[in-house]
């Protein structure tokens, strides 16, 4: 099969959806391997690593004429162009970005695999996880930098100063982001509320993370109280390819102290917070009733190097057997197969299909040729 690895065009997007080793493995199974020139630089993987390996070198428009496709971010318009029958592997977020790359996927028929929907045996998400656990630890990390008085924050520092702990940060979502955020807040010795919808995960978070953090169902009046008072506030809401619901609301966030900040990370599925709306690494903050709110809809793409490392560990054994097997890898197997979101034309994720109102171009997978 010819595959086609992709140069990144997001903002500040360094990370690339093969290592050289993993375009080495590829080509010892038989297959070419187009590499974008420049495509992993970012990451600190040069053009002659991926030559060494036997990969060739393109352009843009060559990459892009492949029957795979791996990219780490959903394409943007300037590449609309260049999709047509063929399978796209990589993040799309479709029920998050521009229905435009939805209409464009349809008309052009592209088999659209995206990594966040794709599930395991036991119904997880083992694609999107690394990703979450990188975005998580980048979150208190930003929402710290900016809580600083030279960045309009309002100077409150998270952390243990000699015994007492400063600054509050309340966690909206027990997943895999959430837990991350958590972990690294309870580490650096803030105080710390976590909103989630399975109190029986109480036990284990205070055992995994710390004793003394509060856990509350996720309802309207709860998160109101606890935003109030919060200096940091981490949204970390899935679900599984649909939009984020808002949680919270304009109203709330006019109730935060000024200063305050907010670090959206659901964002790039609409955002769990009502005045989120997607920034970028080289504008990546605003301020909404005086809360900073941070909303880069690729965090992990700060940290190339171990974002891609950690990304091609797990996405690595799909490509192969995609390269291997096409969509016939799809067919033989139900939970590798819920990542495909576009398909001969049709919607194949109902959760998008919802959210983008297309209803009547919805057609499971499993039911089409």
């Amino acid at each position: 099969m010819r595959i086609g690895l992709i140069k990144e065009t997001k903002d500040q997007e360094n990370r690339v959806g093969l290592t050289p080793d993993n375009a080495r493995r590829l080509v010892e199974g038989g297959h070419a391997v187009c590499v974008e020139r420049g495509a992993g630089i970012g990451s600190g993987f040069s053009d002659d690593d991926y030559v060494q390996v036997g990969a060739r070198l393109v352009a843009a428009p060559e990459a892009w004429d492949s029957d795979l496709v791996v990219k780490v971010k959903e394409p943007l318009a300037p590449e609309y162009p260049y999709l047509r029958d063929q399978t796209v592997f990589t993040y799309f977020h479709l029920a998050g970005v521009t229905p435009r790359l939805t209409a464009r996927l349809l008309e052009q028929h592209t088999t659209a695999v995206a990594y966040e929907t794709v599930e395991d045996a036991a119904g997880k998400l083992p694609l999107l996880a690394p990703m979450s656990g990188v975005a998580g630890n980048m979150a208190v990390t930003m929402g710290s930098y900016f809580l600083a008085r030279p960045n309009q924050g309002k100077g409150m520092l998270l952390g243990n100063v000699m015994g007492h702990a400063y600054g509050k940060v309340v966690v909206i979502g027990d997943g895999v982001v959430g837990r991350h955020a958590a972990r690294v807040a309870a580490g650096m010795g803030a105080q710390l509320v976590i909103f989630g919808r399975h109190p029986e995960r109480e036990v284990a978070l205070r055992r995994d993370i710390s004793p003394t953090l509060r856990y509350l169902r996720s309802e309207p009046d709860p998160i109101a109280e606890q935003l109030r008072d919060a200096d940091l506030v981490v949204g970390a809401v899935l679900i599984r390819g649909d939009k984020a619901p808002h949680l919270v609301t304009e109203t709330m966030v006019k109730d935060m102290q000024a200063g305050s900040v907010i670090v959206d990370v659901s964002v790039d599925q609409g955002g769990c917070v009502a005045t989120s709306h997607p920034t970028t690494h080289s504008d990546p903050v605003f301020q909404v009733h005086g809360v900073t709110h941070y909303c880069v809809t690729n965090m992990p793409g700060a940290y190339p190097r171990t974002s891609t490392l950690a990304l091609t560990k797990a996405t690595f054994p799909y490509v192969e057997r995609l390269a291997t097997d096409g969509v016939g890898a799809l067919r033989g197997d139900p939970a590798f197969a819920r990542g495909v979101n576009t398909y001969g034309g049709f919607v194949t994720c109902a959760p998008v299909a919802d959210a983008l109102d297309l209803g009547a171009r919805f057609r499971p997978f499993a039911e089409l040729p």
